[in-house]
């Protein structure tokens, strides 16, 4: 996902000092000599940058190619236990496809999370196949079933990479509600940023709770980052306009904006990051380029509401999904992707930094429809 960036801007002889909260109103007209000179529509897209190779190497090596998807594989256990490997028990010893076979995969389906729409889509299709006698053995149902989950996670014509600007820096402005791992989630993107070479700026958005702030400079410190903060209670906005400022003269390659973890239901609190979004753009033409929404993937179906919702407020452009590696609900993937059309940028698989992976459809399916042998994990 991660690649080279061209930097535009020259640097300033002197840093800018973090600016005093300022009204939205005025924002036009602060600082006119650093606006942004306008840049070509050209844009660059990405792509992920291999680990260092050692000298006379090139690339990574198909065995840690392999360890990473064995790792993949590894983490969607839960999934695969409760998808995978019920239907392959299922189909064990069934000699023809049956309705009795069909409603017990209704069952598995919707268990896994796919959601009602997806799973009547799966079976009506499969049906249909079955009476044009296309299909008539239980183990070819199994192909169809994961060819089938795999157009619904590329059903996004959008690509999965991040596309940079070609001048200025990158702005990532990330929402999603208390719980989800939002915070976390911009520490691991930033470890992926700081690793492919890119200086990157945090900006503590959240300024409603002392210990967000606290979380993100700890996860500043960690991947060697500024973080931009104000006092308890400051306007967010305003918190936002001064990052920018900043990361223009300082020629940041990449700013992140972490904005205060809220409930989609409020009115309120997403009026206010309809106003960080407008305070950005008015700042930096363009920006921000990414409105990422962060998910859990344990809340399930809820995660789908989330994610509509946000994205009728401030248009989310990319998802990221944690906490794959804890649920047995992984066919929410398909679910989202069927629903919003919305990239998945990143999916979450375990604690460490380098467990947010980028989203690789054909990779995830593989990986959950894998050939390894499954081991029951203990209630």
């Amino acid at each position: 996902m991660l690649g080279w960036f061209k930097k535009k801007f020259s640097k300033t002889e002197q840093d800018i000092p973090v600016a005093e909260p300022v009204s939205e109103d005025l924002i036009p007209e602060l600082k006119p000599e650093l606006k942004p000179k306008e840049a070509a529509p050209q844009e660059t897209t990405l792509q992920e940058t291999p680990p260092k190779a050692e000298p006379g190497e090139r690339g990574s090596s198909p065995s840690a190619i392999g360890s990473m998807f064995q790792r993949l594989s590894t983490r969607l256990a839960k999934t695969k236990e409760s998808l995978v490997y019920r239907i392959d028990t299922l189909f064990l010893g069934k000699k023809e496809i049956d309705a009795d076979l069909f409603d017990e995969l209704e069952e598995i389906l919707i268990t896994a999370d796919l959601g009602v729409t997806i799973t009547m889509e799966i079976l009506d299709d499969a049906r249909k196949q079955v009476k044009r006698d296309a299909l008539s053995d239980p183990t070819q149902l199994k192909a169809v079933l994961k060819e089938k989950l795999r157009s619904y996670v590329m059903e996004s014509d959008k690509p999965a990479e991040l596309v940079m600007p070609q001048s200025g820096p990158f702005v990532i402005m990330v929402v999603g509600v208390n719980g989800v791992g939002k915070t976390t989630t911009i520490g691991k993107i930033t470890n992926k940023f700081k690793n492919s070479g890119q200086s990157v700026l945090l900006v503590a958005a959240d300024t409603f709770r002392a210990a967000a702030v606290a979380q993100l400079k700890i996860w500043g410190e960690r991947n060697d980052a500024e973080v931009v903060s104000q006092r308890e209670g400051a306007d967010p906005s305003a918190v936002a306009f001064d990052a920018i400022d900043r990361a223009v003269a300082k020629d940041y390659d990449v700013v992140i904006v972490d904005t205060a973890g809220r409930l989609h239901t409020q009115v309120n609190l997403m009026e206010e990051l309809k106003k960080i979004k407008r305070v950005i753009g008015k700042r930096l033409s363009g920006a921000p380029h990414e409105i990422m929404l962060v998910l859990d993937a344990t809340t399930g179906q809820n995660a789908v509401s989330q994610a509509k919702l946000f994205n009728e407020a401030v248009g989310i452009t990319g998802l990221a999904l944690t906490k794959l590696d804890g649920t047995a609900k992984g066919g929410i993937v398909a679910n989202i992707c069927r629903e919003l059309a919305i990239p998945i940028r990143f999916i979450g698989i375990g604690e460490q930094i380098d467990d947010l992976r980028d989203f690789d459809p054909d990779e995830f399916i593989d990986a959950l429809f894998g050939e390894e042998s499954y081991q029951q994990q203990p209630s």
